[in-house]
């Protein structure tokens, strides 16, 4: 089943198309994408078709990576570090999430929620003592680089953060405030 007609005016603008240049690629009349756009033309079942597949082909070609929105600057933290050292680095930096290191490798990830549990539990000497390795989430998802981030929106609705690697090593984050950058 075909999209509506009158999504074609703005997935052509969407991707920066004139109609002279979509009617060039779809075999299509210039006059004829005009009329369509326009309301007055109802084309037929296989020109809509050949039309839609020419604008999601120049879509998926355009839409955004994964690699393009993350932020680069990625906060670590280790298994050993204590509970007290991630409240610390997140209040330093502004945060919410961080992901957790064994080495080169993500093992998990502590959340506010997640240190909002123990707060009620331990008191400043225990939080020292308490190590990430015993209370972080587990590792958030890892996307490749080129990620359309279409994909993504649903990840970062159910895991605070999705992280992006490149050639196997991890290379940025994605949260909740960079899917903000999409609005933009």
């Amino acid at each position: 089943m075909l999209p509506r007609l009158e999504s074609i005016k703005q997935a052509r603008l969407k991707i920066g198309l004139t109609q002279q240049k979509l009617a060039s690629l779809t075999g299509v009349s210039t006059s004829m994408i005009n009329q369509i756009e326009s309301g007055r033309c109802q084309p037929s079942y296989e020109t809509a078709r050949k039309i839609f597949e020419v604008l999601w082909s120049l879509e998926s070609q355009s839409s955004m990576r994964a690699g393009d929105i993350c932020s680069k600057d990625i906060a670590k933290l280790k298994t050993t570090d204590s509970l007290h050292d991630a409240i610390k680095k997140m209040q330093d930096l502004s945060i919410s999430q961080i992901p957790v290191f064994d080495g080169n490798e993500v093992v998990g990830v502590i959340t506010e929620d997640g240190i909002v549990k123990h707060l009620l539990d331990n008191d400043e000497t225990q939080r020292k003592k308490i190590r990430l390795s015993e209370i972080m989430d587990p590792r958030p998802p890892i996307v490749d680089y080129n990620t359309p981030v279409k994909t993504l929106v649903s990840l970062i609705r159910y895991s605070k953060c999705v992280l992006v690697s490149k050639n196997s090593k991890i290379v940025g984050i994605i949260t909740a405030s960079d899917t903000l950058k999409l609005v933009e």
